[in-house]
Parts: C-alpha cells; structure tokens; sequence
C-alpha cells in the first residue's frame, strides 16, 4: 500500500514522524512525504522514501495561499493515488483532509496538542476555535477517517468538539529510540538543568527564565541550558533578539539547535518542560530514555511522561515560583534524582519505544484502511 505523510515542515517530520514511517516501511508499506522542504530533502530521500515539496503558509490565514496548498495536495493525490495519508498537526489535517475530497484514500488526523488555537487565548484564536470545531467534524466524521491523538485530554477535547469516539485513535507519542538513547551518568559539577523545545510562550519558557531569576535570588548555582530556537510563524514565538538575550540572564545558556540529543542529557541533571500543552512531548521521551528525572507543568501531555512523585516532580501552569521550588527540591536530592531517572528509563522504555508505537501506528493505517469505522480495541490497546 502506498502510504503519504502531509506535514507542514520537512523538520517536523525528520523529528517527530520518523520512527512512524520507519516501521510502515518496515511492514511494506511504499511510503512518500508532502511537505515544505527547507534543509530536509536529503534525509528523507536517504531513507527511501518519496518526497514531494508543498508550501505551506504557518502563521497567517492567507485565502490564495490557502487554495494553492490544497491545490498542490491534490495535484500530490493524483501523482501518487495513496491507499491512505497521514496528516501531521492541525493545518495539515484540515488542508489535507479538503484535498482528500472525493478520493478514494483513506485518513488518519494527527491532532496532537491541538495547536495555538486551542492552547491561547485571544480575540483570534476564540474566533478561530469554533471554525477549525466545525471543519474537524466534517472532515473525520466521514467513512475511512480517523483523528489520532497522544493523551487522553486530546481525545476527551475532540470528543467535547462532537468528533465521533469510535473514529478516534489513543496512540501515546511518536516513539523513542531507547537504544540510541541509553540512561547515563550523572555530570560533575554544579547542577544543570536544561530545557529541549522552540521558544514560544506556550512552550513555558517566561515562567522558565523567572524561575531562574528567582533561584539565583535565592543564592543557588544552578545553571539552565535552553536548547531550541525561535519559531517566526508562530505568534508565540520569541523574536531573534529575545533569545539572545537569554545569554544575558545569569546562570543561562542559549545553545540554539541541538542535534547531539544525547550529548546535551549527558550535560545536565535535570529535564524541565513548563508547557502549556503538548501532545506527547519527545524532549521529555528523550530525557527519560537517557535516565533524567523531570520537571514539567502539570497539563495535558506533560503528565503522561511526568508522573508526580514517580519520574518526576509537577508544577502548577505558569507558576514561576512553584517551578523553582522543584527544582530545587530535586537538585538537593541525589537519590531522589537516580530514583525518578531509573523510573523514566523504565517508563520510555515500556510504553513509549519506537518500536511498540511503530507496531500500534501500522495496526492503525491498516484498521482505518479497511474499516467505516475505527474499531474500539484500536483505542483500549493504546492505553494498556
């Protein structure tokens, strides 16, 4: 069968789909990817697969660009005639769902975190809410539609948002290489903290810098190191300039993009995540491979990875104060700290390695391939 990756970045899906495609080509699967290219061409041709380049417009609602992307899409559907498209994130699930009409693929709608429009609240996005609302119904309460989710608070919102639960799929994450990624020992030295993630307000990194302005008011030595950079099509983004100047807080690192994942937990003793929402977090999947305890808030996502008291320590959303108190806690806690990263190994281990979400993701491409509706044990193996 011949499987088509719609995402918005060639970025996005090297990081967060990979794994996913690995294991449908590994079950022979003929696997292509329609995306905007910028630095990912080659990677995902060395992988085999097809690539297709689409522009997608992030970060405004623009009709004529709007229709060329559909447009572009179908002209993909047409070249290739997939069995079935996988649509990553919120834009590419409703552009590519519209661009599925009349075609005989079936679909599978990655809805994970569910966007900027769902997790801030503005004029725009209260307006933009109850349209994307609307077009989700119409788009995947349809025959041979599926929406895929990461947490349970992402399916109970698409079912508040009146999607039908048999058409909704719980798979937990986009899996974790526990092989590449091995827990590992503790650095020497002061306490390091570090952050994996874009800087967006929404990923919690104002409450992470008055955190630390708040420890080093408190005399304390540990130093935080932020890995990732600014998003410019997303209006939550730091600008360029603001991330700078996080090199100018005391105790702080900017290190821009990271590649060497595993280089950068080596560095550090503690992973921290103050998010708003998320879908599954990989930076926090990653963190755990490697046997680092974690911080994060305690919201949607964050709380299927950080289990309080267990792998780690939640903190009330937005809530500097609160966010500093944990990591001071841990960081005078050693055996607290090889307690929670033992747990998490366990825990990424388990339930959230590549291979176990491979094997759940080929069962579902192949359910929604053949079914008018998703069966429910698609659902319940999910969250066993």
């Amino acid at each position: 069968m011949r499987l088509l990756y719609i995402v918005t970045e060639d970025w996005y899906f090297l990081s967060h789909r990979l794994p996913m495609a690995r294991a449908a080509r590994g079950a022979g699967f003929e696997v292509h990817v329609a995306t905007r290219v910028a630095g990912g061409a080659e990677a995902i041709r060395a992988e085999g697969f097809a690539l297709h380049p689409v522009t997608f417009a992030r970060g405004r609602i623009s009709p004529m660009g709007t229709m060329a992307t559909i447009r572009a899409l179908r002209q993909v559907h047409r070249r290739v005639a997939p069995d079935i498209a996988h649509h990553v994130s919120l834009q590419a699930s409703v552009l590519g769902s519209i661009a599925a009409l009349g075609r005989p693929v079936a679909c599978v709608n990655a809805l994970t975190g569910l966007g900027y429009a769902f997790t801030t609240d503005t004029p725009k996005t209260r307006l933009l809410r109850p349209v994307f609302g609307s077009l989700l119904r119409g788009l995947i309460n349809r025959s041979r539609r599926a929406a895929l989710v990461q947490n349970p608070d992402d399916r109970d919102g698409l079912m508040a948002l009146g999607i039908d639960a048999a058409r909704i799929a719980l798979i937990p994450g986009s899996g974790v290489d526990v092989d590449a990624l091995k827990p590992q020992p503790e650095p020497h030295g002061p306490i390091i903290v570090a952050f994996v993630g874009r800087l967006l307000a929404d990923k919690g990194i104002h409450a992470l810098i008055a955190a630390q302005r708040l420890l080093r008011q408190r005399g304390s030595n540990i130093e935080l190191l932020i890995a990732g950079t600014p998003d410019p099509a997303n209006p939550a983004s730091l600008s360029p300039a603001e991330a700078e100047a996080l090199n100018r807080e005391p105790g702080t690192t900017w290190l821009g993009h990271v590649t060497d994942i595993a280089g950068l937990w080596a560095r550090a003793h503690i992973a921290v995540l103050p998010s708003r929402r998320e879908g599954l977090p990989k930076s926090l999947l990653e963190a755990a491979a490697c046997g680092r305890p974690m911080i994060a808030a305690d919201v949607p996502g964050c709380r299927e990875v950080v289990l309080q008291g267990e792998t780690g320590l939640l903190f009330p959303v937005d809530d500097a104060r609160a966010l500093a108190d944990a990591i001071e806690t841990l960081a005078n806690s050693p055996e607290q700290r090889a307690r929670y990263g033992e747990a998490a190994r366990r825990l990424a281990v388990e339930r959230f390695s590549a291979q176990s979400i491979g094997r759940q993701t080929v069962d579902l491409y192949r359910r929604v391939v053949g079914s008018d509706a998703m069966p429910s044990q698609v659902v319940l193996k999910a969250e066993q």
